[in-house]
């Protein structure tokens, strides 16, 4: 009798096979298990304003609702994004959007003191944002993909990374995506979460950052759940990459 051979059975076998000939324990090759509910603290670095919320809104909320210490930690407060207005104006009111969208996820905010498009890479930046970082005594912190277009998206990246370092590669290091195919490329995702029953509210979340056309930012998100849902077998999912020497932290 033949036996249907699935997809993901396939590239399970193919998985198991080749632990085997590389001597890897099988047990790494494993679903992650979800962490136990309120036991962790969770960081998400990104560069301004709504990008925690648009690349990994629904995980924010999901680890949220289980009782775990949730922060977004914005680089900048988003000085250059508002055309017309004056940076401090434009910081005011991009932060008090912030504010609101982490207030939907059950969130804390915390801003990073660098300025929207004049952010720096250099000893004293480093030493300041992991100073900033580590005193949180994160579990697991995502942050943006460090060859993504913006430049003020990859200095959050390169940081968040530095303080990693800096920690003993003690937590759980993840980058996720934004805007996929023109700010994020070439972007392979390790881990999914599903967060079908968070769509709405990361929606609503970043519906918060009214400046910046979230109509249609997150026209481009809703089709980048539906294809990640696609990929993870679920209705809505986003995506992680994970950094393969850093803790492994199961996701919800």
């Amino acid at each position: 009798m033949m036996t249907s051979i699935t997809r993901r059975s396939l590239i399970g076998g193919i998985a198991v096979g080749s632990a085997s000939v590389l001597g890897l324990p099988l047990a790494a090759l494993a679903e992650d298990q979800p962490p136990a509910k309120g036991s962790l603290k969770a960081v998400i670095v990104g560069g301004h304003p709504d990008d925690p919320e648009s690349g990994c809104g629904g995980t924010m909320a999901r680890l949220a609702d289980l009782g775990h210490d949730v922060a977004a930690m914005y680089l900048t407060r988003g000085e250059a994004g508002i055309r017309g207005k004056a940076a401090d104006e434009a910081a005011q009111i991009r932060s008090a959007e912030a504010a609101e969208a982490c207030r939907i996820l059950k969130v804390r905010p915390i801003f990073a003191g660098q300025i929207d498009g004049a952010t720096e890479l250099n000893a004293a930046r480093y030493e300041a944002f992991a100073k900033m970082l580590l005193a949180e005594k994160p579990d697991l912190v995502f942050t943006q993909w460090p060859i993504d277009t913006h430049r003020d998206h990859r200095a959050a990246s390169l940081l968040a990374f530095d303080a990693w370092h800096r920690a003993g590669q003690k937590f759980a290091l993840y980058y996720y995506e934004v805007d996929a195919g023109y700010q994020t490329t070439m972007f392979r995702p390790t881990h999914y979460v599903d967060i079908t029953t968070v769509e709405e509210r990361k929606r609503a979340a970043c519906m918060a950052h009214k400046s910046q056309d979230p109509q249609g930012f997150y026209g481009i998100h809703s089709r980048m759940h539906d294809f990640r849902g696609l990929e993870h077998g679920c209705k809505y999912a986003e995506a992680f990459v994970h950094h393969n020497q850093s803790r492994v932290v199961g996701l919800p």
